[in-house]
Protein backbone atom coordinates (compact mmCIF):
# COMPACT_ATOMS: atom_id res chain seq x y z
CA UNK A 1 0.00 0.00 0.00
CA UNK A 2 1.43 3.41 -0.76
CA UNK A 3 -1.23 5.94 1.04
CA UNK A 4 -0.51 4.65 4.30
CA UNK A 5 0.54 8.03 5.43
CA UNK A 6 -1.14 10.31 3.41
CA UNK A 7 -4.50 10.50 5.39
CA UNK A 8 -4.44 11.63 9.13
CA UNK A 9 -6.65 10.01 11.48
CA UNK A 10 -10.07 10.80 10.70
CA UNK A 11 -11.90 14.05 12.32
CA UNK A 12 -7.92 15.26 13.28
CA UNK A 13 -5.95 18.24 12.49
CA UNK A 14 -2.02 18.32 12.77
CA UNK A 15 -1.18 21.33 15.00
CA UNK A 16 2.47 22.32 15.18
CA UNK A 17 4.45 20.10 17.30
CA UNK A 18 6.91 20.95 20.38
CA UNK A 19 9.94 20.18 20.53
CA UNK A 20 12.35 20.32 18.05
CA UNK A 21 11.51 20.78 14.49
CA UNK A 22 13.15 18.88 11.98
CA UNK A 23 13.26 20.10 8.34
CA UNK A 24 12.67 16.50 6.65
CA UNK A 25 10.61 13.55 7.41
CA UNK A 26 12.76 10.65 8.79
CA UNK A 27 11.60 7.79 7.40
CA UNK A 28 10.90 6.60 4.13
CA UNK A 29 7.79 7.19 1.65
CA UNK A 30 5.59 4.51 1.78
CA UNK A 31 6.55 2.61 -2.06
CA UNK A 32 6.85 -0.97 -3.21
CA UNK A 33 10.48 -0.94 -2.27
CA UNK A 34 9.54 -0.18 1.41
CA UNK A 35 7.22 -3.54 1.69
CA UNK A 36 10.13 -5.34 0.05
CA UNK A 37 12.39 -4.23 2.35
CA UNK A 38 9.88 -4.59 5.39
CA UNK A 39 9.04 -8.26 4.35
CA UNK A 40 13.17 -9.55 3.45
CA UNK A 41 14.26 -7.45 6.86
CA UNK A 42 11.25 -9.29 8.94
CA UNK A 43 12.82 -12.73 6.78
CA UNK A 44 16.32 -11.83 8.12
CA UNK A 45 15.09 -10.88 12.08
CA UNK A 46 13.76 -14.55 12.13
CA UNK A 47 16.47 -16.23 10.68
CA UNK A 48 19.62 -14.37 12.06
CA UNK A 49 17.99 -14.09 15.62
CA UNK A 50 17.68 -18.35 15.13
CA UNK A 51 21.72 -18.03 13.56
CA UNK A 52 23.28 -15.88 16.34
CA UNK A 53 21.63 -18.31 18.93
CA UNK A 54 23.66 -20.73 17.52
CA UNK A 55 26.64 -19.47 16.42
CA UNK A 56 27.93 -16.98 19.51
CA UNK A 57 27.49 -19.58 22.32
CA UNK A 58 26.12 -16.63 24.78
CA UNK A 59 22.55 -18.05 25.39
CA UNK A 60 19.64 -16.34 24.11
CA UNK A 61 19.81 -14.10 27.07
CA UNK A 62 23.04 -13.19 26.30
CA UNK A 63 22.65 -12.28 22.51
CA UNK A 64 19.74 -10.46 23.13
CA UNK A 65 21.63 -8.28 25.26
CA UNK A 66 24.18 -7.79 22.73
CA UNK A 67 21.62 -7.36 19.70
CA UNK A 68 20.16 -4.55 21.72
CA UNK A 69 22.53 -2.44 22.83
CA UNK A 70 23.61 -2.75 18.98
CA UNK A 71 20.04 -1.78 18.13
CA UNK A 72 20.80 1.56 20.69
CA UNK A 73 23.76 2.43 19.19
CA UNK A 74 22.38 2.83 15.63
CA UNK A 75 19.25 4.39 17.13
CA UNK A 76 21.19 7.16 18.32
CA UNK A 77 23.21 7.57 14.89
CA UNK A 78 19.37 7.45 13.11
CA UNK A 79 18.19 10.27 15.34
CA UNK A 80 20.88 12.42 14.92
CA UNK A 81 20.46 12.38 11.41
CA UNK A 82 18.17 15.33 10.33
CA UNK A 83 16.43 13.46 7.47
CA UNK A 84 15.74 9.82 6.19
CA UNK A 85 19.61 7.86 5.37
CA UNK A 86 18.05 4.62 3.48
CA UNK A 87 21.39 2.84 5.00
CA UNK A 88 20.84 4.07 8.77
CA UNK A 89 17.08 3.11 8.51
CA UNK A 90 17.24 0.31 7.45
CA UNK A 91 19.68 -1.11 9.74
CA UNK A 92 18.01 0.10 12.47
CA UNK A 93 14.56 -1.74 10.64
CA UNK A 94 16.51 -4.92 10.67
CA UNK A 95 18.04 -5.06 14.30
CA UNK A 96 14.47 -3.88 15.60
CA UNK A 97 13.30 -7.08 13.76
CA UNK A 98 16.12 -9.41 15.28
CA UNK A 99 15.46 -7.80 19.12
CA UNK A 100 12.16 -7.51 18.70
CA UNK A 101 11.92 -11.80 17.84
CA UNK A 102 14.88 -12.23 20.69
CA UNK A 103 11.98 -10.68 23.07
CA UNK A 104 9.20 -12.93 22.26
CA UNK A 105 11.12 -15.64 22.19
CA UNK A 106 13.07 -15.13 25.45
CA UNK A 107 9.41 -14.62 26.80
CA UNK A 108 8.37 -17.98 25.72
CA UNK A 109 11.42 -20.48 25.95
CA UNK A 110 12.76 -18.72 29.10
CA UNK A 111 10.39 -17.36 30.97
CA UNK A 112 7.93 -20.03 29.74
CA UNK A 113 5.22 -17.63 29.15
CA UNK A 114 2.26 -18.79 26.89
CA UNK A 115 2.01 -17.50 23.52
CA UNK A 116 -1.64 -16.33 24.07
CA UNK A 117 0.08 -14.50 26.89
CA UNK A 118 2.14 -12.85 25.60
CA UNK A 119 0.33 -11.78 22.28
CA UNK A 120 -1.97 -10.21 24.28
CA UNK A 121 0.36 -8.33 26.68
CA UNK A 122 2.44 -6.98 23.48
CA UNK A 123 -0.64 -5.84 21.75
CA UNK A 124 -1.24 -3.49 25.09
CA UNK A 125 1.49 -2.56 25.12
CA UNK A 126 1.40 -1.37 21.58
CA UNK A 127 -2.10 -0.02 22.04
CA UNK A 128 -0.72 2.28 24.95
CA UNK A 129 2.09 3.22 22.16
CA UNK A 130 -0.66 4.37 20.06
CA UNK A 131 -2.81 6.03 22.24
CA UNK A 132 0.15 8.27 23.48
CA UNK A 133 1.30 9.43 20.29
CA UNK A 134 -1.92 9.67 19.05
CA UNK A 135 -3.13 11.70 22.36
CA UNK A 136 0.48 13.84 22.64
CA UNK A 137 1.01 14.38 18.21
CA UNK A 138 -3.15 13.93 16.80
CA UNK A 139 -2.12 11.88 13.97
CA UNK A 140 -0.50 8.43 13.64
CA UNK A 141 0.61 8.84 10.52
CA UNK A 142 4.26 8.53 9.16
CA UNK A 143 4.03 11.24 7.02
CA UNK A 144 5.05 13.87 9.43
CA UNK A 145 7.66 11.61 11.97
CA UNK A 146 9.69 15.28 11.49
CA UNK A 147 10.28 15.47 15.64
CA UNK A 148 12.20 13.83 17.81
CA UNK A 149 9.40 13.17 19.67
CA UNK A 150 7.40 11.69 17.04
CA UNK A 151 10.31 9.81 15.97
CA UNK A 152 10.36 8.52 19.54
CA UNK A 153 7.13 7.14 18.95
CA UNK A 154 7.74 5.75 15.25
CA UNK A 155 10.56 3.18 16.90
CA UNK A 156 8.68 2.28 20.20
CA UNK A 157 5.71 1.64 17.58
CA UNK A 158 7.95 -0.61 15.15
CA UNK A 159 9.76 -2.76 18.07
CA UNK A 160 6.30 -3.94 19.55
CA UNK A 161 4.74 -4.98 16.12
CA UNK A 162 7.50 -6.68 15.50
CA UNK A 163 7.42 -8.45 18.97
CA UNK A 164 3.36 -9.05 18.14
CA UNK A 165 4.18 -10.09 14.60
CA UNK A 166 6.47 -12.74 16.12
CA UNK A 167 4.00 -13.86 19.05
CA UNK A 168 0.98 -13.92 17.07
CA UNK A 169 2.85 -15.62 13.90
CA UNK A 170 4.39 -18.22 16.28
CA UNK A 171 0.66 -18.91 18.08
CA UNK A 172 -0.93 -19.04 14.50
CA UNK A 173 1.95 -21.69 13.31
CA UNK A 174 1.32 -23.53 16.87
CA UNK A 175 -2.56 -23.51 16.74
CA UNK A 176 -3.01 -24.30 13.57
CA UNK A 177 -0.16 -26.56 12.50
CA UNK A 178 0.08 -25.22 8.64
CA UNK A 179 3.65 -25.66 7.84
CA UNK A 180 5.54 -22.69 6.89
CA UNK A 181 4.09 -21.92 3.27
CA UNK A 182 0.88 -22.79 4.17
CA UNK A 183 1.39 -20.08 6.76
CA UNK A 184 3.01 -17.34 4.80
CA UNK A 185 0.10 -17.62 2.45
CA UNK A 186 -2.08 -17.30 5.25
CA UNK A 187 -0.76 -13.92 5.89
CA UNK A 188 -0.40 -12.35 2.76
CA UNK A 189 -3.97 -13.35 2.58
CA UNK A 190 -4.33 -11.23 5.26
CA UNK A 191 -2.21 -8.49 4.19
CA UNK A 192 -4.52 -8.54 0.74
CA UNK A 193 -7.71 -8.24 2.45
CA UNK A 194 -6.42 -5.30 4.28
CA UNK A 195 -5.54 -4.04 0.59
CA UNK A 196 -8.89 -4.07 -0.46
CA UNK A 197 -10.69 -2.64 2.76
CA UNK A 198 -8.03 0.24 2.41
CA UNK A 199 -8.35 0.63 -1.23
CA UNK A 200 -12.18 -0.72 -2.02
CA UNK A 201 -13.84 -0.16 1.12
CA UNK A 202 -12.03 3.12 2.36
CA UNK A 203 -10.43 1.52 5.76
CA UNK A 204 -8.60 4.67 6.82
CA UNK A 205 -5.06 4.74 5.48
CA UNK A 206 -3.20 5.23 8.78
CA UNK A 207 -4.39 1.98 10.64
CA UNK A 208 -4.14 0.10 7.01
CA UNK A 209 -0.35 0.49 6.90
CA UNK A 210 0.15 -0.25 10.50
CA UNK A 211 -2.20 -3.65 10.45
CA UNK A 212 -0.23 -4.75 7.42
CA UNK A 213 3.04 -3.30 9.13
CA UNK A 214 2.27 -6.44 11.59
CA UNK A 215 1.30 -8.96 9.64
CA UNK A 216 3.94 -7.97 7.11
CA UNK A 217 6.78 -9.77 10.54
CA UNK A 218 4.90 -13.25 10.42
CA UNK A 219 4.52 -13.83 6.64
CA UNK A 220 8.38 -12.91 6.64
CA UNK A 221 9.03 -14.94 9.50
CA UNK A 222 7.05 -18.29 7.86
CA UNK A 223 9.22 -17.45 4.48
CA UNK A 224 12.68 -17.26 6.71
CA UNK A 225 11.80 -20.55 8.39
CA UNK A 226 10.49 -22.37 4.74
CA UNK A 227 14.21 -21.39 3.44
CA UNK A 228 16.50 -21.91 6.17
CA UNK A 229 14.48 -25.10 8.65
CA UNK A 230 15.33 -28.79 7.11
CA UNK A 231 13.57 -30.87 4.76
CA UNK A 232 12.24 -32.85 7.50
CA UNK A 233 10.78 -30.12 9.62
CA UNK A 234 9.06 -29.01 6.22
CA UNK A 235 11.80 -26.54 4.76
CA UNK A 236 14.16 -26.30 2.07
CA UNK A 237 16.97 -27.02 4.17
CA UNK A 238 19.06 -24.16 3.01
CA UNK A 239 20.00 -23.17 6.38
CA UNK A 240 19.94 -19.79 8.26
CA UNK A 241 23.22 -19.11 6.98
CA UNK A 242 22.88 -19.44 3.45
CA UNK A 243 18.89 -17.96 3.74
CA UNK A 244 20.01 -14.71 6.17
CA UNK A 245 23.08 -13.57 3.56
CA UNK A 246 20.72 -13.81 0.82
CA UNK A 247 18.71 -11.71 2.21
CA UNK A 248 20.88 -9.73 3.37
CA UNK A 249 22.29 -9.75 -0.23
CA UNK A 250 19.28 -8.48 -1.47
CA UNK A 251 18.53 -5.74 1.25
CA UNK A 252 21.69 -3.99 0.73
CA UNK A 253 21.66 -3.89 -2.88
CA UNK A 254 17.86 -2.42 -2.95
CA UNK A 255 19.36 0.28 0.10
CA UNK A 256 22.14 1.06 -2.40
CA UNK A 257 19.85 1.25 -5.22
CA UNK A 258 17.70 3.75 -3.08
CA UNK A 259 20.23 5.87 -1.70
CA UNK A 260 21.56 6.92 -5.30
CA UNK A 261 18.14 7.10 -6.78
CA UNK A 262 15.88 8.64 -3.85
CA UNK A 263 13.16 6.91 -5.16
CA UNK A 264 11.57 6.45 -1.48
CA UNK A 265 12.40 10.09 -0.63
CA UNK A 266 9.51 12.97 -0.35
CA UNK A 267 9.85 15.47 -2.90
CA UNK A 268 10.89 18.37 -1.14
CA UNK A 269 14.15 16.71 0.20
CA UNK A 270 14.59 15.00 -3.94
CA UNK A 271 14.65 18.48 -5.07
CA UNK A 272 17.56 19.34 -2.56
CA UNK A 273 19.50 16.37 -2.11
CA UNK A 274 22.61 18.19 -0.88
CA UNK A 275 21.00 18.71 2.16
CA UNK A 276 21.91 16.96 5.19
Amino acid sequence: MTADGAVEAPGTSRPAPTGRRLRWNKVPEVTAYFWVIKVLCTTVGETAADLLNEKLGLGLTGVSLLMSVVLVAVLVAQFRTRAYRPGIYWLAVALISIVGTLISDNLTDNLGVPLETSTIAFAVVLAVVFIAWYRSERTLSIHHVDTTRRESFYWLAVLFTFALGTAAGDLVAERMDLGYWLSAGLFALAIAAVAVAHFALGLDAVWSFWIAYILTRPLGASIGDYLSQPTADGGLGLGTVITSVLFLAVILGLVVFLTVTRRDVSDPERLTPQAS
